[in-house]
């Protein structure tokens, strides 16, 4: 019989990460994340410099702040 033990999906997450890890080394997470930064650069770098101009990132809007672009 396959044991069947449930785990959330963050252990999951936490597992496959580190197999990776002991797999590939830290410096695979490092060359990872440089190729994640420079494609998000790529694809987002108007709203990336808006962010920049505004001091950081947006926050998620409410549903008064929908509500004050959008009269009902």
């Amino acid at each position: 019989m396959i044991n069947e033990e449930k785990i959330t999906v963050a252990e999951a997450g936490r597992r496959g990460g580190r197999t990776t890890l002991e797999r590939r080394g830290s410096d695979f997470f490092r060359e990872i994340g440089k190729k994640g930064g420079q494609r998000t650069a790529e694809l987002y770098r108007e709203l990336l410099a808006e962010f920049g101009r505004k001091g950081g990132r947006p926050h998620r809007p409410t549903l008064e702040d929908i509500r004050e672009r959008e009269p009902l």
